[in-house]
């Protein structure tokens, strides 16, 4: 298809959304579809998102894991298909589970290889495109597990989501001179095949002393999927209200960050309530302040 043009398609957005053979991903894809926008959805395996072709979409390999001048490759690609991109939603991304000790920084290093430093070439591959434009609109799907890391075993996703977050708050400063939006979204509990996707320490690698809290990790997950309280298309709608300025956005601010659902909301909540209560500590909020010159 041809670029955009005045005579064209200009009131149309021109999206790429990474991860889109699931979840959030996969749902937002047909919500953009369906509202008339461009779609170039991503996967590491095209074979899957073969129906988001039937359905419009141009479907292009991604593999968010691979060097930087590989993505950057691909986005140069990814331009060239509709003259522009005017939304790149970083939504690839998966939970691993483990004790550190057992994880290790390998372990570590493996998810943030996709959360987080996914992240960053994927959006460092589009943003000369978006700055010589003076127009765009990065999108990050984060998690409120990036504020609940007070349970055994979240480390390593936990932490990913926490940085991602630190991330996306400083880029929304860097790129405010330059036209560019960033959008970080915090999704509480979708119904979705997050959980199954989930990567638990396999059986040969837990240690013995960290069992009790694996087979409670793997009880609560069980017990979470499929009764998780969010609506992920209710949750996609949103998404794309809020970055095409239409629907519930109308007339409202852009939020910079968006929570989605009461969990997420909670556990933010819970979270600072947490720290302030900590900060208010008087049996050691004294010794803390005492360390002044």
């Amino acid at each position: 298809m041809m670029p955009d043009s005045a005579g064209g398609f200009s009131s149309h957005k021109i999206w790429l959304i990474t991860g889109t053979s699931s979840g959030l991903g996969r749902c937002l894809a047909i919500a953009a579809l369906m509202r008339g926008d461009r779609v170039i959805a991503t996967a590491r395996d095209v074979n899957k998102i073969e129906d988001l072709q039937m359905s419009g979409a141009y479907v292009m390999q991604l593999d968010v894991r691979d060097d930087f001048l590989v993505i950057q490759r691909k986005a140069a690609e990814a331009i060239k298909v509709y003259g522009r991109i005017d939304v790149v939603v970083n939504n690839a991304g998966y939970g691993m589970f483990g004790a550190l000790e057992e994880v290790g920084s390998e372990g570590f290093m493996e998810q943030y290889k996709t959360n987080v430093f996914g992240v960053i070439n994927v959006t460092h591959a589009f943003l000369p495109h978006m700055r010589q434009r003076e127009d765009g609109t990065i999108v990050v799907i984060g998690s409120r597990s990036g504020w609940n890391t007070q349970s055994a075993l979240v480390g390593p996703y936990g932490s990913s989501k926490a940085a991602v977050h630190a991330i996306t708050e400083s880029l929304t400063e860097e790129l405010r001179p330059f036209g560019i939006r960033v959008l970080l979204v915090q999704p509480g509990g979708f119904r979705t095949q997050m959980i199954v996707n989930s990567e638990l320490k396999p059986g040969d690698m837990v240690r013995p002393e960290y069992v009790p809290y694996h087979l409670s990790c793997a009880k609560a997950l069980a017990g979470v999927h499929g009764c998780q309280p969010g609506d992920p298309q209710k949750a996609v709608n949103v998404i794309a209200d809020v970055v095409r300025g239409e629907g519930c956005a109308i007339g409202k601010k852009w939020p910079n960050v968006l929570v989605l659902g009461q969990d997420a909301e909670h556990d933010i909540r819970l979270k600072c309530q947490q720290v302030l209560e900590r900060l208010d500590d008087a049996e050691w909020r004294e010794i803390g302040r005492g360390v002044a010159v």
